[in-house]
């Protein structure tokens, strides 16, 4: 399995995801710049620049029409994926530290920052396609249709559950709250993991029923979205800063590894910058994949399972295809289940 390696961006990888068809492989990093790259061959097809500082996060709409990104600028920006324009600007407050598409395409959520004052919020936005075509794509409501205001802890993450029903976000302190997407009052709140330590990532399943939460409590867990009930716990040696789930095979991806700051004190080894894939169902660690040489701060895997890509704070993205004994790869029990 050589991972391709996109060079590509000056600073440490924020965020990267993939489009539903899984050909395109959208990165954004400390350097305001947001690129994207063929997923197959790793050929960079072109950037989007227009903001001012650093990129925080991004995502692109189910169709692969619109891209949205946050930014430390304060700003939203949606873009043209096609012709790489920038077709709208949100102004926020504060920073904007994740966004994300409904399931639908027809809304897109905001989480922004608490600073200065300023209460952190999850925004939610209607999103408008034009004439199907790629044109008027710049006719985009100014105002945003939700806002829900996080009194007790901020939110840092957040996505959508199931049908767009409900909006999840895990908090500061270690909680994860679902939200009613339509009325925005919260309908559950859950301690899922240690308090006081952040919820770093979050990442749906493809059918959105049950999510994965990363912490810096050096855990992640896997939760359903109707109840937040608490499925499945990964405990690891190293905080962590990203969570996949992988389809196809019933396997996580984990990611992380001790604070930035802290890294120039150990060597790589002790760092702990590998991915690490965990079973799904039995919670072991089944292997760990080397080659960073900075934490890894995001990972995304491919919509078909193929393959998956991680981004680090050394400022590269490896792509990974998998090979044939990835997908053979099977546990006595799952042997016994396929030759009944």
């Amino acid at each position: 399995m050589r991972p391709i390696l996109l060079k590509g961006h000056e600073r440490s990888l924020n965020q990267i995801k993939y489009n539903r068809d899984g050909d395109l492989l959208f990165s954004v990093a400390k350097d305001k710049v947001l690129c994207v790259w063929f997923a197959a061959n790793g050929e960079r097809l072109g950037t989007y620049q227009g903001h001012q500082g650093a990129v925080w996060t991004v995502d692109v709409s189910p169709n692969t029409v619109l891209l949205a990104t946050g930014s430390a600028d304060n700003e939203v920006r949606l873009w043209n994926v096609k012709t790489g324009e920038c077709v709208k600007v949100w102004d926020f407050p504060t920073a904007v530290k994740r966004v994300e598409f409904s399931p639908d395409g027809s809304r897109l959520l905001a989480v922004t920052e608490k600073r200065m004052g300023y209460l952190g919020t999850i925004v939610v936005f209607d999103i408008c396609y034009g004439d199907g075509e790629g044109g008027d794509l710049n006719d985009q409501n100014d105002e945003p249709s939700l806002r829900i205001t996080c009194e007790e802890s901020k939110a840092t993450v957040a996505g959508w559950g199931y049908l767009g029903q409900y909006i999840i976000a895990g908090h500061e302190d270690g909680s994860v709250s679902q939200y009613d997407a339509k009325e925005g009052e919260q309908l559950e709140n859950v301690q899922a993991h240690e308090f006081d330590y952040q919820i770093n990532d979050i990442q749906f399943s493809s059918d959105r029923t049950y999510f994965i939460t990363a912490s810096k409590d050096k855990t992640a867990k896997i939760l359903s979205t109707r109840n937040l009930a608490i499925l499945k716990s990964f405990p690891s040696d190293t905080p962590l800063n990203t969570a996949a789930l992988t389809p196809k095979k019933d396997y996580v991806i984990l990611g992380g590894g001790q604070a930035a700051m802290d890294v120039t004190t150990t060597s790589a080894r002790q760092g702990k910058f590998e991915a690490r894939f965990y079973h799904r169902i039995f919670e072991d660690e089944i292997g760990r994949v080397k080659g960073h040489f900075g934490p890894l701060n995001t990972i995304a895997v491919h919509p078909a399972g193929t393959g998956y890509a991680s981004g680090s704070e050394d400022g590269y993205i490896r792509v990974h295809h998998f090979d044939k004994p990835y997908f053979d790869f099977m546990y006595e029990v799952e042997r016994e289940q396929m030759r009944r």
